[in-house]
């Protein structure tokens, strides 16, 4: 009698385990059809370019789910979609710098200080000169940024801007008061915020 009750256990808790992971799958096919249609549209599609004189300023507003899957990997969907949730307030901007003879911009002629003195503003105080403006006319400062230095082997200077607590259905725009370059404000749009999307 004992073991037909451990046989019988034994079987409950294979079909109990088999059911939990039919549910995990039908729940990671709805978030990978998400994902895949973020990345069918484009991770990197909000492209906005704006040039002041010779040099090119470029917004690129990131969705979130490309750097948690970029970190995260595509294994554990739950896992990149929990983190999402908790930080869907989160948004990342790709700022870019870019001279149109592809010359070095931060070059005493064009910033007016040192290239040491250059490669620390972009480092340390860059984050001041930018903010976001959202559809609630909110003004929300850069929560933080970071320079990828490229050492003089690109033509361009890239910086990514770290903004807290957006709503993430708002509309925001980029308001970038340039003082390493002395163009005055720039400001750069960003109309559809990415959502999940229904079909």
């Amino acid at each position: 009698m004992k073991a037909l009750n451990r046989l019988c256990f034994l079987f409950f808790m294979i079909a109990l385990f088999s059911c939990k992971k039919e549910d995990k799958a039908i729940d990671d096919s709805e978030i990978r059809d998400r994902y895949f249609q973020l990345e069918k549209i484009g991770w990197k599609s909000k492209v906005y370019n704006q040039l002041v004189d010779d040099i090119n300023f470029t917004g690129t507003e990131i969705p979130i789910q490309y750097y948690l899957l970029k970190d995260k990997g595509k294994e554990d969907l739950f896992l990149v979609d929990s983190l999402y949730e908790a930080n869907k307030t989160e948004r990342v901007i790709e700022f870019t710098f870019h001279q149109d003879e592809e010359k070095d911009l931060l070059d005493e002629k064009f910033t007016g200080m040192s290239y040491e003195d250059g490669i620390k503003y972009m480092s340390f105080q860059l984050d001041k000169d930018f903010y976001v403006v959202t559809s609630k006319k909110d003004t929300i400062p850069c929560s933080g940024a970071l320079y990828e230095r490229s050492y003089k082997i690109a033509p361009y200077q890239k910086v990514l801007l770290m903004f807290s607590g957006i709503d993430p259905n708002d509309k925001i725009q980029l308001v970038y008061k340039d003082n390493l370059f002395q163009k005055g404000i720039i400001k750069f749009k960003f109309k559809d915020p990415y959502t999940q999307i229904a079909l």
